[in-house]
């Protein structure tokens, strides 16, 4: 009999593998924006280098109702305000957490984060509506050498006195690649909100980009605005600068 043990061992192991490697993997993609009147709201980009623990700091939150919401899915916000996450066909329940976003998310009567009723069955697209502290409009980028000037205006979305806040800061990062932001940059120019007396005009020049190494004769620029007790800033799009 001990020689017929391992074998037989052996092949229930292999069995076993087989089992779970035909296991179905996610295929359904649930994918969209997060939006203001239609408008993406831009946000940060992936900062592991800068020692985020989260690949994205922003996200929504999906629950699948047929787990009894034991644990949730996070699926991150992408720098341009996009999201895509691979799904298993079901029903589920959105929820943008408390804290996330510089944006306000619909509430209930006891005053905790709204849901979203989802149905997957198959890859759907679908835009989340979000109501921003803030919008950022008709930015601006310029060079002067190796200076770069940005303008933009502040439109002041919540004004009432429960949610509405103030601007702590506007600043403009520039960056070797596209992924531009607080925690990825290589220059930069902050103005308090205590400095600005006029949102609509709003104007910030950095210092002289460094050398670049390797040499390159372009940057990447935008600018964000960093807003009164919210940890997540709000910014304009991405813009390429050519510094020849």
């Amino acid at each position: 009999m001990r020689y017929f043990c391992l074998p037989i061992l052996l092949l229930t192991l292999g069995l076993t593998a087989c089992q779970y490697d035909n296991f179905e993997p996610p295929k359904s993609t649930f994918e969209g924006r997060v939006v203001y009147k239609g408008e993406p709201i831009l946000m940060q980009s992936a900062n592991v280098a800068a020692g985020n623990n989260s690949d994205f700091p922003v996200f929504l939150e999906l629950w699948q109702k047929a787990y009894n919401n034991r644990s949730s899915i996070r699926v991150p916000i992408k720098q341009d305000g996009s999201f895509s996450s691979l799904l298993f066909d079901g029903d589920y329940k959105l929820i943008v957490p408390n804290g996330q976003g510089p944006f306000l998310w619909k509430r209930t009567a006891a005053n905790t984060p709204d849901s979203l009723d989802l149905t997957i069955r198959g890859s759907q697209k679908l835009d989340i509506e979000v109501t921003p502290y803030y919008m950022l409009r008709n930015s601006q980028l310029t060079v002067n050498g190796r200076k770069i000037a940005g303008s933009v205006q502040l439109e002041k979305v919540i004004t009432d006195a429960i949610n509405g806040k103030t601007v702590e800061r506007v600043s403009l990062y520039v960056n070797k690649t596209q992924f531009v932001d607080a925690g990825n940059s290589i220059n930069k120019a902050d103005l308090a909100g205590s400095a600005i007396t006029d949102l609509t005009k709003v104007n910030l020049t950095t210092a002289d980009i460094p050398a670049l190494v390797p040499l390159q004769d372009y940057v990447y620029a935008r600018i964000g605005l960093k807003i009164t007790g919210v940890e997540d800033m709000i910014y304009t799009p991405v813009q390429k600068i050519n510094l020849k």
